[in-house]
């Protein structure tokens, strides 16, 4: 295949072994526009395009709509956004297969039910059409993976500072042989990936998470034949477990998303151990801050948080906030910066933020990218302001 030829839309469709009237209805419905269009109107497609089209293919093969599938996808094939993009495919198939799997069962426990007893399950055939509907749920996680990762991604290429974050992170919770811990908000377990070697055997780690979708992820991340590790659903404004229970409690970047800080600040006390260790990280007011102006240099309307969320939990006002609960409350900074010499990492990880990037660039994607293009040449330095909170009960 030629790597930069064009290919028409009969061609495509054949390379694809699908119709022409489907390559036709994607380019109407804005999901797989040509390259090249012709003054007589002829459309061409390219590699590219192709890799897009894999995109598409598989989404729809897992059960989303064309609308879910628009929102879905980016029209960039950049090595870079494909290897996220095939990462995050595989998370997805993982999850329809684990979910069809619970379907499988409770098809078959209802027929059991039906044969033995002569009678309907009612609960049992709600939980089923239940499991059927989960289109919606996938979707989310799938945004929510997507988004997660290339925040690590941007991060991990591009950090100046040798030691990673989450090996540094790790370094600062000082774990020692027979710990209980607890993380609060876990998400995909690359805490603890990343320091499998340096944790001791003798400690009992419980990850949780409010997402049963992000609970799987690490479930995968670190696998479930490691008897260190347990996995629970938990909303850490109600932690389920005695007073007392924990060593060290870790709560990585979530404090701010809690509706109840204080709530959270009281249960993580409840469940420590006299002496035990409340770290929480989060970043300050100068975090990142060469990522809005770039983004408002190109559109000022561009916000990319709804909520300035160290606002509400940040380097500032978090040991205030701490004080109330834990007798010592003390902050070590995260020495770092990002110098970005590409763009597609750094637009990655702006369509991954929380505001209204994609109301204003999508429609201007190739613009916007060769606007970071530009900015990216010499390499582009970012600011970095976070670090941790490491909070003492009596």
């Amino acid at each position: 295949m030629k790597k930069d030829g064009y290919y028409s839309s009969g061609e495509f469709a054949r390379m694809a072994h699908v119709t022409l009237r489907t390559i036709r209805y994607y380019d109407k419905q804005d999901i797989l526009k040509p390259s090249l269009v012709t003054e007589a109107g002829a459309r061409f497609y390219t590699d590219e395009d192709f890799a897009r089209l894999q995109q598409i293919l598989l989404l729809k093969f897992l059960g989303f709509s064309l609308d879910d599938i628009r929102e879905m996808t980016i029209d960039d094939s950049d090595y870079h956004f494909m290897l996220n993009s095939l990462n995050i495919q595989l998370k997805l198939v993982q999850d329809r297969i684990e979910q069809m799997q619970l379907v499988e069962k409770a098809i078959r426990d209802t027929s059991e039910a039906i044969r033995s007893e002569h009678s309907i399950d009612w609960s049992q055939m709600l939980n089923l059409i239940h499991l059927t509907g989960m289109e919606k749920s996938l979707k989310n996680q799938y945004q929510s993976a997507t988004n997660i990762a290339a925040r690590i991604n941007l991060h991990s290429l591009y950090s100046q500072n040798p030691q990673g974050w989450f090996p540094w992170v790790y370094d600062q919770c000082r774990i020692l042989p027979g710990m209980r811990i607890l993380e609060i908000g876990c998400g995909d377990g690359t805490l603890w990936k990343s320091s499998l070697q340096k944790l001791p055997g003798q400690v009992t780690v419980t990850l949780s998470d409010i997402s049963h979708g992000m609970l799987r992820d690490a479930r995968r991340t670190l696998g479930t034949g490691d008897a260190r590790f347990s996995f629970e659903p938990i909303d850490c404004h109600r932690i389920p477990y005695p007073e007392g229970s924990f060593d060290l409690v870790i709560a990585g970047h979530v404090l701010f998303y809690c509706e109840d800080i204080p709530q959270v600040c009281r249960e993580v006390r409840r469940v420590l151990k006299p002496g035990g260790t409340f770290l929480c990280s989060t970043y300050g007011k100068g975090h990142m801050q060469e990522v809005s102006r770039l983004v408002q240099d190109f559109d000022e309307r561009i916000v990319l948080s709804g909520e300035k969320l160290y606002e509400r939990f940040g380097r500032e006002n978090g040991r205030e906030i701490l004080s109330p609960f834990f007798s010592q409350v003390s902050w070590a900074s995260y020495e770092d910066s990002l110098l970005v010499p590409e763009p597609e990492p750094l637009i990655s990880y702006i369509l991954s933020c929380h505001g209204n990037q994609n109301q204003y660039l999508l429609d201007r994607y190739t613009e916007f990218r060769n606007f970071v293009k530009k900015r990216t040449a010499r390499g582009f330095r970012i600011s970095k302001d976070a670090g941790v909170f490491l909070a003492k009960t009596l």
